[in-house]
């Protein structure tokens, strides 16, 4: 079995922002949970290099293209790093690899007659780099992704095309096959804008007007449309067109936000047709990011969320956690330096990390450090575990991005009723008298055992701190596909160093 996800890649006309660092983090927690259960799991993210705005940004700050795109693009891949993303390809549609790959697809096309040349006047957002229908536009001429731009009446030959006739077979996939498009609300959405007949795909600009993009094999005067170039990257990142891409293609899940879901939804399912290759297995939507009570982000708002100062301040993890437990894929969801503060100091300090820090303490102090032995279990022991035991087995399902804020919960719910097990049980108290020592023992074991599973479900979301309480808990490592269980601590085992997991903030 296998599974390749794919981000966008992302466009280096200014640097990586919480958008970049969601979406990245998200595919991650897929990739990590697939992975540790056995799923052979391909990940790829990356940048997108061409296009009029990379352009004019390196023009913006005086520097040559490649040397522009060089410092952006080792910009994201930092960030990335620093979030703990482990993917398996970075994309840069620079490279000579990405190019060879986008020719060779244009060229097919060319080949079989489906691209043609003719005028075309239309209007133009240089936001999105597209050509906009009218129904495109606000009543004042806007685009309705950038409202801040008036869309241009642009008049120039370019190559096209032809999508019309792929709508039906596109038509017929959403409609049979209910998982294409995850949440089921885009799937709606997608249903509508596929109505009406396509107008052909404009797949190229002229030179001359964007000099930064891969050149048409069949006329050096033009490049290829920045969308349609990088697209491709979603094939290209499994070695099309060569034989033996397509086992990992029939297993390919594109983590997209909801503002390009016609160019995923419609254009990019057009090309895999028209190039004879089959739709990818499933698109996987989520909503956007706003600041408190819903504005948008804005600097002269002051409610930019900047993901490399919440690293510094408080750790990769705790954006992570915030992600995986506040996100919701339907609807936008606010986030704000302040909220992520009190996630990190009500969620992770407060639960997950005071729960870890004063039973290792517990343990080091009173029981010479090392896993008590566990003696009789009484029902509320048996009905804790059973109780966190279901929260991991949760982790342990087929998951989709829409999964993941409720699996969350679930584990920080039964942290929460482990918090209480413990309080409830006393073992401080329990320790001082030799005829309740073996309850304490087993209290303790209980609770150790219960903290570690927690600990491997979480893996996924926040693994570096994971990593280190695991260590701490001394739990064996996984050697093979994980399968959440109880009783993986032994009674008399060491424990390790106890760790200040997540620090308290002023």
């Amino acid at each position: 079995m296998r599974s390749y996800l794919t981000t966008p890649i992302y466009y280096v006309n200014g640097p990586p922002h919480l958008g970049h660092a969601f979406t990245c983090v998200a595919a991650d927690i897929l990739a990590r949970q697939r992975r540790r259960l056995g799923i052979e799991t391909w990940f790829s993210t990356g940048c997108d290099e061409h296009g009029q705005k990379n352009a004019q940004a390196a023009a913006a700050m005086g520097l040559d293209p490649q040397a522009y795109l060089d410092v952006r693009s080792a910009e994201f891949r930092a960030l990335f790093d620093r979030l703990h993303v482990r993917h398996d390809v970075f994309v840069r549609t620079s490279s000579p690899t990405h190019v060879a790959r986008v020719q060779e697809a244009v060229t097919r096309l060319h080949r079989k007659g489906l691209l043609h040349r003719k005028g075309y006047e239309g209007y133009y957002c240089a936001g999105c780099e597209q050509f906009k229908t009218p129904s495109d536009l606000s009543a004042d001429g806007h685009c309705r992704d950038h409202p801040n731009l008036v869309a241009a009446p642009v008049r120039e030959d370019n190559y096209f095309l032809v999508i019309e006739p792929y709508r039906a077979a596109i038509l017929e996939r959403l409609r049979s096959d209910p998982d294409f498009i995850r949440p089921q609300s885009f799937r709606a959405e997608l249903l509508g804008l596929l109505q009406e007949p396509l107008e052909d795909l404009c797949i190229s600009r002229p030179a001359r007007r964007v000099p930064l993009g891969v050149r048409l094999p069949f006329d050096a005067g033009y490049v290829v449309y920045v969308w349609f170039d990088a697209l491709l990257n979603y094939l290209g990142n499994v070695n099309w067109p060569e034989d033996g891409h397509e086992a990992w293609w029939a297993g390919a899940e594109h983590i997209i936000g909801k503002d390009i879901l016609k160019t995923h939804g419609v254009y990019w399912p057009a090309m895999l047709l028209a190039l004879g290759e089959p739709l990818p297995k499933a698109l996987l939507v989520h909503s956007h990011w706003t600041g408190e009570g819903g504005l948008k982000m804005s600097k002269s708002l002051g409610n930019v969320v900047d993901p490399n100062a919440i690293i510094d301040a408080l750790g990769a993890d705790s954006l992570r956690w915030f992600f995986a437990r506040h996100m919701r894929a339907e609807a936008d969801s606010a986030i704000s330096v302040e909220m992520i503060r009190q996630s990190h100091a009500a969620e992770l300090a407060n639960k997950l990390g005071n729960l870890h820090s004063r039973l290792l303490k517990f343990t080091h102090a009173t029981l010479e450090g090392r896993v008590p032995p566990r003696g009789d279990l009484t029902l509320t022991d048996q009905a804790l575990r059973a109780m966190v035991l279901a929260a991991a087995r949760s982790w342990a399902a087929p998951m989709n991005l829409e999964d993941i804020p409720a699996r969350t919960a679930a584990v920080l719910d039964a942290v929460q009723h482990l918090n209480r097990y413990v309080t409830d049980a006393a073992p401080w108290s329990l320790a001082k008298s030799p005829a309740t020592k073996a309850r304490c023992d087993t209290v303790v074991h209980v609770a150790l055992d219960a903290l570690r599973l927690v600990f491997e479900a979480l893996w996924p979301v926040i693994p570096a701190s994971a990593e280190r309480a695991l260590a701490s808990l001394g739990a064996v490592e996984e050697t093979a596909a994980w399968l959440p269980q109880l009783d993986r601590l032994r009674g008399g085992a060491p424990l390790g160093a106890f760790p200040i997991l997540f620090p308290r903030t002023g």
